[in-house]
């Protein structure tokens, strides 16, 4: 298992991906999840420093490798209740003129992790999500 705090910056965001790649090279976990997870990881680093502007926390993210595949954690601490899994649907089918700017981000993360989960408690927002490799 790694368990790292990241400063609320974007320019974390290569640290974050090289833990990863030696994450994943450590944990001989296959490659192929490396892109989604690494995406995942990404927006949702990059929706908490955007939107959780009242605190200046570090970011943990926990990864552990499961059967199959990682079980990832983001924790953000001092923050409001924001849960990813209850964000309105996004309409990829109509036209861009019809569209609300935001969100594209956060719905590629739910399609693409096999599962998430969102936890609040005492002002601490965790999202844990899965990626597995398929028999596809």
């Amino acid at each position: 298992m790694m368990q790292r705090k990241y400063q609320r910056s974007f320019n974390q965001i290569r640290k974050i991906v090289e833990d990863t790649a030696g994450f994943f090279s450590e944990h001989e976990i296959d490659d192929s999840l490396r892109m989604k997870v690494d995406l995942s990881l990404e927006e949702l680093f990059v929706n908490m420093v955007t939107y959780n502007t009242e605190t200046d926390s570090d970011i943990l993210i926990e990864m552990k490798p499961i059967e199959q595949g990682i079980e990832v954690s983001l924790t953000d601490f001092d923050v409001e209740r924001f849960d990813p899994t209850m964000a309105a649907e996004i309409d990829i089918d109509a036209p861009l003129s019809e569209r609300t700017p935001g969100g594209l981000g956060l719905y590629l993360v739910l399609k693409m992790a096999d599962s998430i989960h969102y936890e609040y408690r005492d002002r601490k927002s965790k999202i844990t999500f899965t990626n597995r490799v398929t028999g596809e």
